[in-house]
């Protein structure tokens, strides 16, 4: 291959990986209902069902998470318990601040960071990095997970699992009010 294809063949796959990148702007939701707020959703109990694929579509793992919410000061405190079906057991614990009418921070002792999220109508945007353990080791992966609230209550949650740009499944959830 001569030296000025593979420059074009690099740029082309650069501008392919850019397009990729390129994700719906939370704005486009803006006046759409149910209105969400994450405060107010999650105050209380919320059950959610959960899969995780991997990026060919297999279904990889599934899990029940039973969600606690409450106000505490300035913060909102979720208790996240997750049972997954071979029957392995986590918890997380959000600490999350509505910064304005729009925007989230949330912190977990397993995100890295500071997750950022963005709320429009009825859709809220998290991006954060995860650390995520696997096999003995901790690998750390970025999620692009988009909240939806429909009209009955139900919340759906999809969630793109990626590593240095590369899309290594998707996360899938359905939250419902007891």
């Amino acid at each position: 291959m001569s030296a000025r294809r593979s420059v074009r063949v690099l740029v082309m796959v650069g501008l392919l990986a850019l397009a990729g990148c390129a994700g719906v702007n939370p704005k486009v939701y803006q006046g759409s209902e149910p209105a969400f707020a994450v405060e107010r959703y999650f105050q209380g109990q919320t059950r959610a069902w959960g899969m995780f694929q991997d990026r060919s579509g297999a279904l990889k793992r599934s899990f029940v998470v039973d969600i606690d919410g409450k106000s505490v000061g300035d913060e909102f405190v979720m208790t996240e318990d997750f049972v997954y079906d071979d029957g392995e057991k986590q918890r997380r614990i959000w600490r999350i601040r509505r910064l304005d009418a729009h925007t989230y921070e949330g912190r977990a002792d397993d995100v890295v960071g500071v997750a950022r999220g963005i709320v429009y109508g009825r859709a809220l945007n998290w991006s954060y990095t995860l650390a995520l353990p696997v096999g003995g080791r901790t690998y750390h992966v970025q999620f692009d997970d988009w909240m939806y609230l429909q009209p009955d209550g139900v919340l759906l949650n999809r969630a793109r699992m990626s590593k240095l740009g590369v899309e290594l499944g998707q996360v899938t959830l359905a939250f419902r009010k007891p």
